[in-house]
């Protein structure tokens, strides 16, 4: 009987590990980070801590870019270098936002940025409703 017992609570133990583990590999990480420097080694850095994220949680991140600020350029299409960069992770999820309050202190229109760009009303707020909502939040740059 006490083998019997013993069974019973190291299969109970085996299956609780197995599904902590399970329930490890399909957590969904909501990150949004802020851009709002015009430092282009920034925005590429950003871009690299993006990729790591879908190395480390691949298909488990879902990911938002604010920018605003002087990053504005990041996403308008005639001033940032990295375009391609842009288009090539919003195929794979990525959002990126531009603040259409900073788009029109600088006279940004939206036909004006990348394709595949979206914006909000205000970049900061936008950030403070993802963090309400329990997104972690990654500050790029200084």
């Amino acid at each position: 009987m006490k083998n019997l017992y013993l069974i019973a609570m190291l299969f109970l133990l085996s299956t609780s590990v197995v599904a902590t583990a399970q329930d490890k590999q399909v957590k969904l990480h909501q990150v949004v980070m802020q851009l709002n420097t015009a430092d282009t080694a920034v925005w590429s850095s950003m871009l690299g801590n993006i990729r790591n994220f879908q190395k480390v949680w691949p298909g488990n991140v879902k990911i938002e870019v604010v920018v605003h600020g002087k990053a504005l350029n990041f996403l308008v299409a005639s001033k940032s270098h990295l375009v391609a960069d842009v288009e090539a992770m919003t195929k794979l999820g990525v959002v990126f936002n531009a603040c259409e309050n900073t788009m029109n202190k600088y006279g940004i229109k939206k036909e004006m940025l990348i394709p595949s760009a979206s914006s909000v009303p205000s970049g900061v707020a936008e950030l403070v409703v993802k963090q309400e909502e329990g997104w972690s939040y990654l500050k790029t740059g200084y």
